[in-house]
C-alpha cells in the first residue's frame, strides 16, 4: 500500500509540471514568434515480483508475468515549431518567415542567438535591431537622410531603402536577410527574448537565402504571431487537472486503507 502513495504522488508532481508548461504556452499566446512547448512523460522503473517464462511444472512455464510500476516522471518539454498566424502590421521595419528557418541575433557578449520574431527597429546608427537593441546578423545598415516609411524588403530578402538626391529619391541596396536552418530545432535552447541558443542536439546553423533550398520566405510588413492554439490549451489544461485529481485521490484511498489497517488492533 506504500507504494501507491509514492506512485500517486509521482503523477501529481507530474502533472504539475504538465499544467506549468500550457500556463506557459498561455501566457505567450501573443507573444511574436513564440512556439509552443508540450509536456512528455514516461514511467518510471518497474518491480518485478515474477519473470514472464519462469518454468511453472516440468512442462509448463508462466505465461504472464507480475511486475509493479513507481509511477511517473516528465521527460522531455518538447517544443513545437509549427508556424503561426502571419499578421499584417503596416510597419517598414516588420517582417516574418513564411516556412522554415530563424534570423541570426548578434548578443552583447559577441555570442549568436537565433529568432523567429522579426519585430526590429532601427536604431540610432541606422542598424537593424531587436526590440532589445541586439544586433540583426548579416549587419542591414541604414545611410544617412533615408526615408523609414520607403524601407523595402523582397521575398528573397533583399533591404533597399529611397534616399534624396539632388532633390530626386534614389533607392539603394542596403543589404540581405540571410536565414538559417537547424538538423534537429527541437534541440534549441531557449533563453527569453524570443531568442534561442544552439545546442548539442541541435547541431550547426545552415544558412541560407530565404525562398531557396528550403528555407522560408520574407514577408514585408508581417510579424508571426505564437502558434498556440488558446481551445486546445484549455482542453489540455483541464485533461491535467482531472489527472491531478485522480492521483490525490489514490493517495486519499492509501491513506484509507492505512487507517483501517491501523485500528484493526482496536
Amino acid at each position: 500500500m506504500v507504494r501507491s502513495l509514492w506512485t500517486g504522488a509521482s503523477g501529481m508532481i507530474g502533472q504539475q509540471a504538465n499544467i506549468d508548461v500550457i500556463s506557459n504556452n498561455l501566457a505567450n499566446v501573443n507573444t511574436h514568434g513564440f512556439k509552443k512547448q508540450r509536456a512528455g512523460f514516461e514511467d518510471l522503473i518497474y518491480q518485478t515480483m515474477r519473470v514472464a517464462g519462469t518454468p511453472a511444472t516440468e512442462n509448463t512455464v508462466v505465461p504472464v508475468g507480475i511486475q509493479m510500476g513507481h509511477g511517473v516522471r516528465l521527460a522531455e518539454t518538447q517544443r513545437v515549431f509549427s508556424q503561426g498566424a502571419l499578421q499584417q502590421t503596416g510597419v517598414p521595419t516588420d517582417m516574418a518567415i513564411a516556412g522554415d528557418g530563424f534570423f541570426r541575433i548578434q548578443m552583447p557578449d559577441g555570442t549568436w542567438a537565433y529568432s523567429r520574431n522579426g519585430s526590429f527597429k532601427v536604431d540610432p546608427t541606422g542598424r537593424m535591431v531587436t526590440s532589445n537593441g541586439f544586433w540583426l546578423l548579416p549587419d542591414i545598415v541604414m545611410p544617412e537622410h533615408f526615408l523609414p516609411e520607403s524601407i523595402n524588403i523582397t521575398r528573397d530578402g533583399r533591404v533597399s531603402v529611397r534616399v534624396p538626391d539632388d532633390g530626386e529619391l534614389i533607392e539603394v541596396d542596403v543589404g540581405r536577410i540571410e536565414l538559417y536552418r537547424f538538423p534537429n530545432p527541437v534541440g534549441l535552447t531557449a533563453i527569453g527574448d524570443n531568442l534561442f541558443r544552439t545546442s548539442a542536439a541541435s547541431g550547426e546553423p545552415i544558412p541560407g537565402t530565404p525562398g531557396f533550398e528550403g528555407m522560408g520566405s520574407i514577408q514585408h510588413q508581417f510579424l508571426e504571431m505564437s502558434n498556440v492554439a488558446i481551445v486546445q490549451e484549455m482542453v489540455n489544461l483541464i485533461v491535467a487537472q482531472r489527472a491531478y485529481e485522480f492521483n490525490s485521490r489514490t493517495i486519499q484511498t492509501t491513506d484509507t486503507m492505512l487507517g483501517a489497517a491501523v485500528n484493526l488492533g482496536r
